[in-house]
């Protein structure tokens, strides 16, 4: 064990104790002498919990998640379900299992790092120098349409659109048909403008058909349709902005964000938290976060380029697109490039089941590169033909 840890990625455990100061500083700054303070304390704790995740799964075979997959993508599509039923709502979606009084989880999050073992299974089995569109592809996305289904019926878009991203990044890395990729770019981009243009031009006929749901239409219509938005719907946007341009090169200084000190910007400890920390400390505390997210993702890339075994670099792969994803919606709704959506930023907003979810999934790459340097040993096959000679026979 000690060996193991030894080999460990020291430049990625220094990012994250980097993140984990920015992220309590900043829950502080937004909590402090209000209902919710004490936040900063319960952050701390879900580091705690989520530093012992990333360790413990570290120091596993990341080739077990691998083997069992299917077991996994079972007990994920169970919680799915299940929330369905007994999930509390918060925010418009209702995608919260209640374990006791102070404690939740959020199956559509847990789902994300269950997407990239199944796909990254499924990839792995194949031994073809490209994906076949009947046999490959179309599983594959049955397998992420049915989770991106459920989670949709929970009115959590952020998440579910989180699922096509996944399978977007692993699809490139499993070498699909270029002509199956742009086959596919041209029917996203069609539907992309189809549905944006129906949006905008018969969106108050959809709204009183009931096909679009008042919890949508208030994060869309700030991006799309700003003259049709409420006020309270267009409010948490253009705060967010005004906090972000406000807060210049150096930012306005800790504790002292004019905006998001007088509470015009909700959420500022979660979903919101990036206009507190570009507004406090500008466009240099902005950088300092990015750079930290770029080395992070650049580190996993590196570790995918000298992993040995096949099945380590799908992971990995599909843990970036996941980050990079989570990363450009969360800011990008905040400046007008992304609707609204409830996705955190990663390792910064305050939530255990999302935190502990990124260290987990660090954690399966930091296990790629302690073990993917070994010989693949009892994993899961497909069955290859061997010709018999005629003397077996005899």
């Amino acid at each position: 064990m000690l060996q193991k840890l030894k080999k460990m990625d020291i430049v990625i455990v220094v990012v994250l104790l980097l993140l984990m100061i920015i992220s309590i500083v900043s829950i502080y700054s937004s909590t402090v002498n209000t209902e919710l303070e004490g936040y900063h304390r319960k952050m701390l704790l879900f580091y705690i919990v989520g530093f012992i995740a990333f360790f413990g799964i570290s120091l596993l075979d990341y080739r077990l998640f691998i083997k069992y997959a299917w077991y996994i993508y079972g007990g994920g599509i169970a919680l799915l379900v299940l929330v369905i039923f007994i999930g509390a709502d918060l925010n418009g979606a209702q995608g919260w299992i209640k374990l006791g009084q102070n404690l939740s989880i959020q199956p559509a999050e847990l789902f994300k790092l269950v997407l990239v073992i199944i796909v990254s299974f499924v990839l792995f089995r194949k031994h073809k120098p490209v994906l076949s569109f009947w046999r490959d592809v179309i599983p594959i996305g049955l397998l992420t349409l049915v989770p991106f289904a459920l989670v949709m019926v929970q009115n959590d878009l952020g998440n579910a659109l989180s699922y096509i991203v996944i399978l977007v990044g692993l699809l490139w890395i499993g070498n699909v048909r270029l002509l199956h990729a742009l086959i596919g770019l041209v029917l996203a981009a069609g539907a992309a403008f189809g549905g944006i243009q129906a949006y905008i031009h018969y969106h108050d006929e959809l709204l009183e058909a009931k096909i679009l749901k008042p919890h949508w239409v208030g994060r869309i219509d700030p991006w799309l349709f700003p003259e049709k938005a409420t006020r309270d719907a267009i409010h948490h946007t253009k705060n967010a902005k005004l906090a972000i341009a406000s807060g210049g090169m150096s930012g306005e200084g800790f504790m002292q964000g004019s905006t998001v000190q007088s509470g015009r910007v909700p959420y500022t400890y979660s979903d919101s938290i990036f206009a507190l920390i570009a507004e406090e400390f500008g466009f240099i505390g902005s950088s300092v976060l990015l750079l930290a997210y770029f080395i992070l993702i650049h580190r996993m890339i590196l570790i995918a380029l000298e992993c040995r075994d096949r099945a380590g670099p799908f992971l990995i792969v599909g843990i970036v697109a996941m980050f990079m994803y989570q990363i450009f919606e969360n800011i990008g709704m905040f400046i007008g490039l992304m609707p609204l959506t409830g996705i955190t930023l990663p390792f910064i907003s305050y939530g255990g089941t999302s935190l502990v979810i990124s260290m987990a999934s660090l954690g399966v790459a930091m296990s790629v590169k302690l073990h993917g340097q070994e010989i693949e040993e009892d994993m899961p096959r497909p069955h290859t033909y061997r010709p018999v000679s005629s003397q077996q026979l005899n």
